[in-house]
């Protein structure tokens, strides 16, 4: 049953004055379009260095594009933290005024993110009820629009239809990859709003990998036939950190020695990162998740160090853990507790006030929260800047997600350190940070693809899958060493392995909380020259005799000596062209093929010093 018509939110926005001029009031408040002018570039509550007051370059072009066109169906694509909420609601706040719209329904992933929205939509004068359902069908007339979830959209999807049908509906699907989610929920969204006026899509993260077609998103052929979506407007991770509109991510990984009893009763033992199984990798990282090993606690004591060197130029900086479940998160939040002195806050999917507990947290300064995937996607706590990722989880579509809410700029020079396992999928995303996404719809093979290309894809593919405990049936860890692998920073790689509480860890644990993009990269570049430098000196004092008898060296230590140098070619064609670290990992990685730089093999990464090194004398 339709909603009455929501009247009072609309006829102020519809009496909106221009600048200069005051708007109608109502129960005390003036309400006006021009709000939305106002509000940060970057919602909730902080804009970065430079853009208070007015729109970033991206939100202002999408709008002006999005306003030349007067389109019915639109798709944002901007990274998480450039500002898609801000962008939205500028859009309704000029369709209200200009009477395109009459009512606004906002479709969110998740109960906190519709109260987020309607709390950003409140400050730019358009009133949203969260707690519309479809139980009651109803809401005040106080509401210019509904915000709901994509679950409760297909629950009630006649519902949403109704109200579409009754009045020209402005619908924002927010991360509308959700749709996706399956069939029914993708079949309701457009059951429901298929009679919308407007439908804005948003979303930060790459697309799904699935061949489920999302709602009112466009498919083109690319070159080779395969349908892939369209976005109006994109704005990528690697755009957003050269506007500074991003902070740069330091991913610190972490590998060790693992033990662990498989349900035959056979004891185990690998050490993370190396060429591993599918079900020994998802094994070992199980293992060092496990909370009574040492894994994770030298991990956390890594972290902790991390944000108490980050708060002595932040103060309120906070570090959020990411686990894989409730029992792991209560374990975790008991080791912070020991390792900092102070409780973390907990937040668990299941409990009413967990939203509550995510805004004090945000509002506060208090050092850590553990959640278990609650604190994902769209949730704002701009200042976290220290994460563990602690979870089994390994989609991309979620790592994506977890990456992006440590990614919100506030002031400059802010930088992001995240804590991984080296696991290889993990390794894969962190280096292709820089690397858009598009939706691609599968094709099967026709007779002219490789006849291999079909059985090659589904092991892909099932390497990505996320492998649950019941799947691998009773498991016993037995034990768990931690020791610092690398850091991964604008497409390269950093460090020599190192025990965990060691100088060497400690040298990149202590990089200042406050530091521009170059300088991170030229202080990596530094550290790790003075390390090879110390372990060469300190070699060449232990053994002379070995080097009568010269060996050759491993092969991890050759590939080891190729990064480096592949990182030091990288930089300089940086400097000499100005193009990103990350961009030029990607071009190489193009030119050359093969996979990130993370996973490339010895003969790999020297076809890419060669590639460089063509490309330098070409230019002369």
């Amino acid at each position: 049953m339709p909603g009455p018509p929501v009247g009072a939110g609309h006829r102020l926005a519809r009496a909106a004055s221009p600048p200069g001029r005051p708007g109608r009031r109502r129960h005390g408040r003036c309400v006006s379009t021009s709000a939305a002018e106002h509000l940060p570039p970057a919602y909730p509550d902080r804009a970065p260095w430079g853009t208070a007051g007015r729109l970033r370059a991206w939100q202002a072009a999408a709008l002006e594009d999005y306003l030349t066109r007067d389109p019915r169906d639109y798709l944002a694509v901007a990274t998480p933290g450039a500002g898609k909420t801000t962008f939205a609601l500028r859009i309704a706040a000029e369709l209200l005024a200009r009477k395109a719209i009459h009512q606004l329904t906002i479709v969110a992933p998740t109960e906190h993110l519709k109260r987020q929205w309607a709390e950003a939509a409140d400050k730019v004068g358009i009133t949203v009820d969260p707690m519309f359902t479809g139980r009651k069908a109803r809401t005040s007339r106080d509401y210019t629009g509904v915000a709901v979830t994509y679950a409760g959209v297909a629950a009630h999807p006649m519902l949403h239809r109704a109200r579409c049908e009754n009045r020209r509906t402005l619908v924002i699907l927010d991360e509308v990859h959700h749709a996706g989610d399956s069939l029914s929920w993708g079949e309701a969204a457009r059951e429901a709003f298929e009679p919308a006026a407007r439908r804005l899509a948003l979303t930060g993260t790459p697309f799904r990998s699935d061949i489920n077609p999302i709602p009112f998103v466009t498919y083109a052929p690319d070159d080779r036939g395969v349908p892939r979506s369209v976005a109006d407007h994109s704005y990528g991770y690697a755009e957003a950190l050269e506007d500074g509109v991003v902070r740069p991510v330091l991913f610190l990984a972490y590998s060790g020695e693992m033990r662990w009893r498989t349900r035959a009763g056979d004891e185990v033992a690998a050490r993370l990162g190396e060429p591993l199984t599918k079900d020994i990798t998802a094994q070992a990282w199980r293992t060092a998740l496990d909370p009574h090993g040492d894994w994770i606690p030298s991990v956390l004591q890594a972290a902790d160090t991390r944000l108490t060197e980050v708060r002595r130029h932040v103060p309120d900086a906070g570090g959020l853990v990411i686990a894989t479940d409730q029992e792991s998160a209560r374990a975790y939040a008991a080791l912070l507790k020991r390792v900092c002195g102070e409780p973390p806050t907990v937040v668990l999917s299941d409990e009413p006030k967990a939203s509550k507990k995510i805004a004090a947290f945000s509002e506060g300064d208090d050092r850590w929260m553990v959640a278990v995937r609650m604190v994902s996607e769209g949730v704002d706590v701009p200042r976290l800047a220290v994460g563990v990722y602690a979870t089994a989880t390994q989609t991309p579509l979620f790592f994506a997600q977890a990456v992006g809410r440590f990614v919100r700029v506030r002031k400059r020079g802010e930088t992001a350190s995240i804590f991984l396992p080296t696991v290889p999928s993990l390794l894969s995303y962190a280096g292709e940070m820089e690397t858009s996404r598009d939706h691609v719809l599968g094709k099967p093979p026709g007779a002219d693809d490789d006849p291999l290309a079909a059985e090659e894809a589904l092991i892909a593919a099932a390497q990505h899958e996320e492998t649950g405990t019941d799947e691998l049936g009773p498991f016993e860890a037995l034990g768990s060493e931690a020791s610092f692998d690398r850091v991964l920073y604008d497409g390269g790689e950093f460090g020599t392995q190192a025990q965990a509480g060691s100088a060497e860890e400690a040298d990149y644990l202590g990089i200042p909380g406050l530091l521009e993009p170059d300088q991170v990269a030229a202080l990596l570049r530094r550290r790790q020259a003075e390390q090879q430098a110390a372990r060469a000196a300190a070699t060449s004092e232990d053994g002379s005799a070995e080097e009568d008898q010269p060996r050759d060296p491993a092969v991890y230590e050759q590939i080891s000596l190729l990064r480096r140098e592949l990182n030091g070619l990288v930089g300089a064609w940086h400097h000499r062209t100005g193009k990103p670290h990350g961009v030029i990992h990607t071009e190489l990685r193009k030119a050359c093929g093969g996979p990130p730089a993370a996973l490339a093999t010895a003969a790999e990464i020297q076809e890419r010093i060669d590639t460089i090194r063509t490309w330098a004398l070409a230019r002369g």
